[in-house]
Order: structure tokens, then sequence, then C-alpha cells
């Protein structure tokens, strides 16, 4: 009886077992077919945490494409970046010795303060603050290089790095309107807002790529036939503009000492080749700090293609290409000047000394004079609508269809009588800087009118094709070679004569074409603003006018002149300035004042190389002394810029290198045209902000530089000057450009 008992219980727990088993058998195929069917567990995805295991995947970061001057310098690229990091988390810790977390908050920030050119208690707030992990804001974001490694170089505990890139711009304030900026949205996504950075953002914009690779489960790659994933970066296509670096810079630093000295409203300036058409420069004020958007206010547009105005006496150039044209001007004929009065019409055209005139005088001298009678007459003769056909085929009726953004047109007043012949003088109708330019090429170009362009090509980096290429192209041919020709010897009076308007504006060495302008501003009621300096002063103007390299306009609304003073000065201030060095830069050659003499452009450079440093400066001295500047400690000169045989002007700094690193000058006080010498001559890529004169150096003064050294230069419109350096050590450049 116990066995029968004994064999039931083991049939019984064997039953039990299968039982069990099958239910577990059965848990277990329905599992699989579930995990099978969802391909999830606990709500991840299997298929997917299988190819993180078993696949490597590799992110290849791409650039958003450079934008670079006219001979290859950047003006915005992409650039390393690096956020601050602080670790707090004291439990991150596990050797005493070697920490891992913010220990002393308060030394961390004293220490930190100096170089992030902050209040140290502020950065006290942010390394107590109860996490385990804390950023800087605005104060530790896109820190560059440089600040990294003076940071690095302290080593404090729990002080990191997240690296980045951002877009830079390696001059700050530098044709702002024109390039504009691109920046990250919400997602991180960088892309254009104005300016180029906006119109060409289909061609700048980058594509990032990624590479993945198939690995077993200890994380050795796959043979080659095992499925490979590549998708290559696309870099952005890179800009090249028809803008001059160097000029650039004569045009920003013009503009921010007139700005500076009589607070107008407005600065707008354009600097030409008339004979392609190509911009050199161009900018304005108010302006912007590319990088940092400081002084971007609610006007975003480029004045100098944007706003339109009544341009006032510059219109005359085209008034009188017309009438020369046309047969209707005789230079030595006579005009009764002063007042002149059209039929029907109670109110006389006066001329700009309340109506007095000169009394009777020839058209010739009221050119120079800026005689609106002379124009009405001469509108006169030829006819209104005559004019207007030339005014049309100056280009002036429609957009020049230069290659940037926002581009307005004129407003051609014709709907009366004394509004079709005030345009002849400028006044009634409005236009802008650009069509201004585009006509003036006209002149300056024998005849041929140039379409202003700014983008020279774009290349595709990643295959190095030209994918666009801008050529010159003529617009047309409003008048003859003998026409521009003569209107241009006309202008040069206007400039040379004693009656000229335009004499503030005569440069030493060079013969100047040139025409001024005082244009009325409309108030907002009707009627036109009066009052000392309530006026748009500008000039157009070329040189050497017999055949001319340069086309300048340039124009100062409103400027805070005194009661003695008139628009000349803020206007010279720029024209002069920019003009003169932008002829040297260029290497133009003075003309001759007679057939013998030659005006003396500077003093020539010697061949130094080779020569013992020693006796360099102890012979220097005398009436053609130079301003020579030795680098390292070396006996003799192995490299100098300028090169032998240049000119330079009196007291220009002559860089000598006598050592291959040498240690750095300090570079207080110099202008950036002698900070590029020394860069160019050390061959390292400087990061220049702002513009003027040094003020600050992140390498200190004595220290050696290589050529891998990032130097970072400090700008700002007024001069310093250090202490070992006296006043008379200035250069006349650099003291006309702080005149």
């Amino acid at each position: 009886m116990p066995n029968i008992i004994h064999k039931k219980r083991i049939h019984l727990g064997a039953a039990f077992l299968l039982v069990i088993f099958a239910l577990l058998f059965f848990l277990l195929i329905g599992r699989f077919f579930y995990l099978q069917a969802t391909g999830e567990v606990k709500g991840h995805n299997m298929a997917v945490a299988a190819v993180e295991k078993y696949n490597v995947n590799k992110h290849i970061e791409a650039s958003r494409g450079t934008i670079y001057d006219r001979v290859g310098d950047p003006i915005a690229e992409d650039t390393p970046s690096f956020n601050l990091v602080a670790v707090l988390d004291a439990s991150l810790t596990t050797n005493e010795k070697k920490p891992q977390h913010v220990v002393d908050p308060k030394e961390t920030a004293s220490k930190l303060a100096p170089i992030l050119e902050v209040e140290e208690s502020e950065l006290i707030k942010i390394l107590t603050k109860p996490k385990k992990q804390v950023e800087f804001g605005s104060i530790g974001q896109d820190l560059s290089p440089s600040i990294k490694t003076q940071i690095e170089e302290l080593k404090l505990p729990g002080i990191t790095f997240l690296d980045g890139k951002k877009r830079f711009y390696w001059n700050g304030v530098f044709a702002s309107h024109v390039i504009g900026f691109a920046r990250p949205n919400d997602k991180g996504e960088v892309s254009g807002v104005i300016g180029l950075e906006k119109m060409l953002e289909e061609e700048l914009i980058e594509q990032d790529g990624n590479y993945t690779v198939k690995t077993d489960s200890k994380g050795t790659i796959l043979p080659k036939d095992a499925n490979v994933s590549y998708v290559p970066a696309i870099n952005g296509k890179d800009v090249h503009l028809t803008l001059d670096k160097t000029i650039q810079t004569f045009l920003e630093e013009a503009m921010n000492e007139v700005n500076e000295k009589y607070s107008p409203e407005k600065i707008m300036a354009i600097v030409a080749d008339p004979k392609t058409g190509q911009i050199l420069a161009m900018g304005s004020r108010p302006t912007f700090d590319l990088n940092t958007r400081e002084g971007l206010t609610a006007n975003w547009n480029n004045d100098t293609i944007s706003y339109r105005y009544e341009p006032g006496s510059t219109m005359k150039i085209f008034s009188l290409a017309a009438a020369v044209e046309a047969g209707v001007y005789n230079g030595s004929e006579l005009y009764q000047s002063g007042s002149y009065r059209l039929p029907n019409d109670p109110i006389p055209i006066n001329d700009h000394n309340s109506g007095a005139g000169w009394g009777l005088i020839s058209f010739d001298e009221g050119v120079q004079r800026s005689s609106n009678v002379a124009f009405a007459i001469l509108a006169d003769r030829m006819g209104t609508e005559t004019l207007l056909d030339y005014i049309k085929a100056f280009g002036m009726d429609q957009p020049t269809g230069i290659d940037l953004p926002d581009e307005a047109t004129s407003n051609i007043n014709y709907h009366y009588q004394r509004d079709r012949i005030s345009t002849a003088f400028g006044q009634g109708s409005a236009f802008t800087p650009i069509q201004q330019i585009q006509a003036a090429t006209a002149i300056a170009n024998d005849g041929k009118m140039m379409q202003p362009y700014v983008i020279d090509k774009i290349v595709d980096p990643n295959t190095n094709e030209i994918v666009l290429e801008n050529k010159p192209k003529e617009k047309g041919q409003p008048i003859s070679q003998e026409t521009a020709k003569k209107v241009r010897s006309i202008l040069e009076s206007v400039v040379s004569s004693e009656n000229g308007t335009g004499r503030p504006y005569a440069i030493d060495g060079f013969t100047v074409a040139a025409k001024t302008g005082t244009a009325q501003i409309p108030k907002a009621g009707g009627g036109y603003l009066h009052g000392h300096g309530e006026y748009i002063y500008s000039i157009t103007g070329m040189a050497p006018a017999d055949d001319p390299e340069l086309l300048i306009y340039v124009a100062v609304e409103k400027p805070e002149i005194a009661q003695h003073e008139n628009g000349a000065g803020p206007v010279s201030g720029v024209f002069n300035s920019v003009m003169r060095r932008s002829l040297q830069y260029l290497s133009i050659k003075p003309e001759k004042t007679n057939e013998n003499e030659e005006i003396k452009s500077g003093i020539k450079v010697p061949d130094l190389i080779g020569q013992n440093a020693a006796n360099i400066v102890s012979a220097n001295g005398g009436e053609d002394s130079l301003n020579y500047v030795m680098l390292g400690k070396g006996s003799k000169v192995i490299k100098q810029i300028p090169e032998p045989g240049q000119s330079v002007i009196k007291a220009e700094r002559v860089l000598l290198l006598t050592e291959q690193a040498p240690p750095i000058p300090d570079l207080t006080g110099w202008s950036l045209r002698d900070v590029r010498k020394l860069t160019n001559l050390l061959e390292t890529k400087p990061n220049i902000i702002g513009n003027g004169y040094v003020h600050k150096q992140n390498i200190a003064p004595g220290t050696k530089i290589n050529k891998e050294d990032h130097l970072i230069i400090e700008l700002k419109s007024n001069r310093p000057l250090p202490e070992s350096e006296e006043a008379e050590d200035m250069s006349e450049e650099e003291r006309d450009a702080e005149s």
C-alpha cells in the first residue's frame, strides 16, 4: 500500500513538474513570438539596441562656407569655440590629491575673473549654485582657443570645456550691413540673418556626414564586405568678394573718426573700381559688430543701396554730362547768376547763397561754384524730356542690380516743370548712393557705364569647382568718350579752381575730379528742414582725374558742426583719407606737376637684407630717416617689410627681422597697416578686433612668437601711445588720420 501511495505521489509530482515546464515553455514561446512581433523589451527597441551595440557611428562635422575678400583673406568663417563648464559634484572626486570638482569657488573665481573680464562676485554666484554641473552663460560661451589655453594653464580643479564651433567675423565692424551675420536658431542650426549671409544661405550652408561600420560583440570591425554606410560631409561653398580688406579698413577707420567727432545721423560711403564696377569698400554709420551684434538697431538695412534721398549737387555731374553730350554747354559763355524765373512760376530758382549769385559769370565758373541757376538754364535749353532720357541712360530710373539684397530704386519726380528743372540740380527726385556710383562709372570710364558688383566668385571647396564667376558687365554707354573726358576736366577744376566748392578735397600729388553736394532734407509735413547742419553733405569724386582708378561716394547726414564749419569737414574726413591712402596702397604713382618735376611720393626703402643690424640703426638719421623696428636679437637682417625699393612716408615703420621666432614688440598705438606688416613678416594669421589703433594684445611684449601662435589684436579708434614712444614718431599718414 505504501508503495502504491509513493508511486502516486511520484506521478503527481511528475505531472506537476510537467505542467510547470509546459507553462514555462509556452511562456517562453509566447515571449519569443511577442518579441518577434513587437521588437521591444520594456519599451526599448531591440533592433535599435543591436544596431547601437554592433554598429559604430561617427558624426562628421561640415563647415559653413567661408567668405573671403578679394585677395583671399577670410572675412567670415567657422572657427572652434569652447563653452566653459564647472563640475560642482564633490562625489566625483575619488582621489583628494586629484580633485575632479571645484574645491574652492572663491579662489577659482578670483583666477577666472581677469581672463573672462567679469566681476569676481558674479563668478562666485555661479560656482556656489546647488547643482552638480553648471555652465557660465554668455560669460563662458564661444571662448577662443587663446582664452581656453589661458584657463587651462591655471589647472583649476573642476573647470572643463565643451567643444563646439561658431561663426567668426575676423574684423568685427567691417562692411557689416554688406556681410550680414549668421547665428544658431532654437535647434542649434546656423543660418544667415541679414546681408550676404542670408542672401547666399543656399550656397553657404553645409551638410554634416556620418560613417557607420559593423563590429562583432568584442568591437572588432567586420570584413570589408560587411555593410558599411558612409555619408560624406559637404562643406558650404566659399564666397570670394570684390571687397578689399585694406581699403575697407581705411574706410571703417575714417568713418569711425568722423562719427566720433561730428555725431551725424548717417554716414554712407562706397569705393569702386570704375573700370570694372567692382565694389572695393562699402560701409555706413550707424553700424554694428558682426560678432557681438553690438550697435545693431532697428535699422537693419544697408543704407548705401536701400536709402534714397534727394542727392543735391552731386546730381549736377550727370546733368552736366547730358548738356555736353546734347551740345548745349559752352563753358566760356556768360550768364547772370543769382536767380532764374520759370514761366508761370512766381518763386524763382535761387543759387545757394540765398540768390545773391556772383554776377555775370561763365558756365564753367557756375559749375565750380555749384550754381543752381546754371543748371536750370542748361535743363531748359536741352529740354526736360531730353534730360530725362539721359537720366534713364545713366540707369538712374532702375535698381542697379548689384548682387546684394534689398536694393531700393529711385523716385523721379517729374510731375511739374519746377520738379523737372529741380531734378537737374539734385532736388525733387530721390536716388540711392549705389545708383550714383553706377552712373559715375560712365564719367570715369570714358563713357562706358559698369554695373556694380561685390561677389567675385563662388567656389565649391569639395570639388574646387567654380560654380559662379562674375565678370565686369557694361550696362550701357550714355555719353561718348569725348564727353566723359570733358566732364572730368570740368570737375577737376571744381577741386583745383580758387572758386571751386571742391577745394577741401584736393589731395597732394593727385588730380581729383569731383562734385560736392548739399542736399535739403524733406520734412514729414512738407517743405524742407532748415538750420545749420540740417543737410546731407556729400561728394562724388574720382582720381587720378585724367584716368580714374578709384571712384568714391561719401554722404554725411546732419552732422553736428560748429557755426563756423560747413559740411566739407565731415565729408572730407572720410573722402580725403580713404582716397589718399587707397591710391598709395594700390601703388598708383603720383602725377607730375610739370614736365620735369614729379611730386615726391616718399622715401625709398633700401635693401637691408644681410646687413648688420647695429650698423643700420647707427647710420639712420637726417632728413630722410626711417623708423626701423628690429625684430629679434640677431646680428643681421634676414627679411624686411616694406620690401627694397618701395616708397614710405617719413617715420613710417620699416620692420626688420633678425631671427626666425623673435619676441613680439609692444604694439600699443600701432596702426592696422603696421600690424599687418608684422603679421605678414612673421607669417602668422592675426585675429583683429575693432578698428583704429592697437590698445591690447594677447601675447605679452617680449614673448617669442611662432607661426602657430594665435595673435589677437584689439583696436580702438583713438590712438594710445606706449610709454616709450613719443608723439613725433607718428607717421604723416597716422597724423592725418587723427586730424
